[in-house]
């Protein structure tokens, strides 16, 4: 069964809790990720958007088996401004496989509201650059939606499906965007392996 994941607006403050869009709130050693593009601008790196953050006590009692940690934050990053139709992006990513650094999955294990910050970005007016937080539950559920430990196989082990229509999120022909592991390197905790697919 998978966990399927609610999303809502809130007023409270969702500092180092579960959150889809908004800023990452992660260690001060953490780096923001990001890609090198290079146009008829020169070479810059360009962040990758933040999806979402997990704080993993929320999904505790719905895994039972202990396939994810139980405690500590994933933080949730991909390539897809294209298709939130807000932004220019200086890159595509099609349906199929997308390059190794389109995806990325940042995992720490211990939750420090002390020692945290908000990883804000802004554009050259001091404007925010990402869309308002809204507050993530989880509920046992299909794998036919956006939810953590989806459909898997001998082959792949599905970490979080997107499903086309999430939070403004639109991809071709009602497609999902996909962040799936090797089995072996999800069950030894290898978050940094990760690959993305859009089908």
């Amino acid at each position: 069964m998978a966990i399927k994941i609610n999303l809502e607006a809130s007023e409270a403050n969702l500092f180092c809790s579960s959150k889809w869009w908004g800023d990452p709130d992660m260690p001060f050693d953490m780096e923001y990720p990001t890609v090198e593009v290079t146009d008829e601008d020169g070479t810059y790196d360009y962040p990758l958007t933040f999806v979402c953050q997990i704080d993993c006590e929320d999904i505790a009692p719905l895994d039972p088996e202990n396939r994810l940690p139980h405690q500590g934050m994933f933080y949730v990053f991909a390539g897809l401004d294209e298709y939130l139709d807000q932004f220019d992006s200086p890159f595509h990513n099609g349906k199929g496989p997308w390059p190794k650094k389109m995806v990325v999955v940042k995992y720490t294990k211990a939750i420090n509201f002390e020692t945290f910050r908000s990883a804000i970005l802004t554009d050259e007016q001091d404007q925010p650059l990402t869309q308002p937080a809204l507050k993530m539950t989880f509920e046992k559920g299909e794998a036919d939606g956006t939810c953590l430990l989806g459909a898997s196989s001998p082959d792949e082990v599905e970490f979080l499906r997107i499903a086309s229509g999430t939070a403004g999120l639109h991809f071709p022909d009602n497609s999902s965007l996909l962040f799936h592991y090797a089995p072996a390197d999800f069950a030894a905790g290898k978050w940094k392996i990760v690959k993305g697919v859009l089908k």
